[in-house]
């Protein structure tokens, strides 16, 4: 149990980081990093002074990524999200949570922090498909 908590304690402090380091980014770019599939954009690595980015794009829980999405189009979405499922991998590959909040989790699922935009479990799939905001209101 001690372990579980401490992969969402990582995962929410990990999670400020990256908010910090996205708005330092972006008061510096006037914009906000290119997307990057499962992986943190290596363009924030200097504004991730004194963290772990030399492991990145590993996420607290084993076998998880971050995975940076910015994608093109209209109704712009910026978030940070946690993958459990390797890219294109079939749900039995996947490596969720034990935790209540997962238990309904599929492949395009994630524990995600959004920065802007209608954030989502995964940008092609609809606001009601499983997943978890670390700083959504409910």
């Amino acid at each position: 149990m001690h372990d579980r908590k401490l992969f969402f304690v990582n995962a929410k402090s990990e999670f400020n980081s990256f908010a910090s380091a996205l708005e330092l980014y972006y008061d510096d770019n006037d914009s906000y990093p290119p997307d990057a599939s499962h992986d943190v954009p290596p363009w924030l690595e200097p504004y991730l002074s004194g963290t772990k980015s030399d492991e990145w794009p590993d996420a607290p829980w084993p076998d998880s990524v971050y995975d940076w999405d910015n994608p093109d189009g209209p109704g712009r979405i910026y978030q940070i999200s946690i993958r459990f499922c390797p890219l294109g991998g079939a749900l039995a590959s996947c490596h969720f949570p034990e935790e209540s909040w997962a238990e309904d989790f599929d492949v395009n699922s994630a524990v995600y922090y959004c920065i802007e935009g209608s954030c989502r479990s995964h940008i092609n799939e609809p606001l009601s498909y499983p997943g978890y905001c670390v700083n959504c209101e409910e």
